[in-house]
């Protein structure tokens, strides 16, 4: 059984979605149910549910808040991975744990490998990074999945904003020079699902690997995706603005370049992801859909 902590965010929504459709025997707790904080907590519900594998898909995830709420940021993202991390080593029991390409400066030349020396500009990127050293001195049969521009149908996320402001605004300015990876929650759950039997029949697999949808993109490219793949369903077709990250401020520093390398988990793992643009379609066609009112046959 897979126990899930962080089961209300985007992945844990996405884990639970996939796991029902493949019938695998997944537990998705919210963090009213059990804070990954929250030694006692944790240590109760691992006794009571017996997982063979946790995953850690809790974080504090708000960027900007970060910088003025540095208490939380390191609760949500190091004091929390180091607690679950401890109790999945006292129980034997490997742990996936989900972070970030905000660990990197972004000033690399290329795609970031995993042994490439982390160096975050925000305190969001600081808390993630410690989080990664603290899950690995806590528990050598970890697994951690660095992932990068995540979105879904689910929660709050870049896709959805783009969607909702394209439905009342004729232009939309976005940032065309940090570039990255957009990666559907879904496939990372699926990558998730993937490995888990993998890792509990070879726990050498552990270590820190990297996992975003193929292809390289901008916000900016990001964002002009979206805006066509709904504009046959919505009727809307804003113009998309390309402007620099000098004009448009924001409170914590991103990377420039976010693209991460992940060749060694199509390797280790045999499982490689989608192109970036068919996650975004899809998504985008769902929710799309979902929104339009339903056709009359009522004369």
């Amino acid at each position: 059984m897979i126990l899930v902590f962080g089961g209300n965010g985007q992945l844990g929504q996405e884990l639970s979605r996939a796991a029902a459709a493949q019938a695998i025997r997944l537990r998705a707790l919210a963090r009213t149910e059990a804070d990954i904080a929250d030694a006692a907590a944790v240590a109760d519900v691992m006794a009571r549910c017996k997982p063979d594998l946790v995953v850690n898909a809790a974080a504090y995830t708000k960027v900007d808040l970060a910088e003025s709420q540095i208490d939380e940021a390191r609760l949500g993202n190091e004091i929390g991975p180091a607690t679950l991390a401890a109790a999945c080593a006292s129980a034997g029991v490997p742990l996936v744990h989900v972070s970030t390409d905000y660990v990197f400066d972004g000033t690399k030349d290329g795609a970031y490998l995993e042994g490439d020396p982390v160096c975050p500009l925000s305190v969001y990127g600081k808390t993630k990074a410690a989080g990664e050293e603290a899950v690995r001195r806590a528990h050598k049969h970890h697994v951690i999945l660095r992932t990068a521009w995540v979105y879904s149908e689910f929660g709050h996320n870049f896709l959805k904003t783009v969607l909702r402001l394209a439905q009342t605004r004729d232009e939309l300015r976005i940032v065309a020079d940090q570039h990255g990876s957009p990666t559907s929650a879904r496939e990372i759950a699926q990558a998730i699902l993937y490995l888990a039997p993998l890792l509990l029949s070879d726990r050498s697999l552990a270590g820190t690997y990297h996992f975003t949808a193929g292809g390289l993109t901008t916000w900016h490219g990001f964002a002009s995706r979206i805006v066509a793949a709904a504009a046959p369903v919505t009727a809307r077709n804003p113009r998309v603005i390309a402007i620099g990250t000098a004009d448009y401020a924001t409170p914590a520093r991103r990377p420039v370049n976010s693209q991460l390398d992940s060749r060694l988990f199509e390797r280790n793992f045999g499982y490689t992801a989608r192109h970036w643009t068919e996650g975004v379609d899809a998504t985008t066609r769902t929710l799309v859909g979902a929104a339009q009112p339903a056709e009359s046959h009522v004369a």
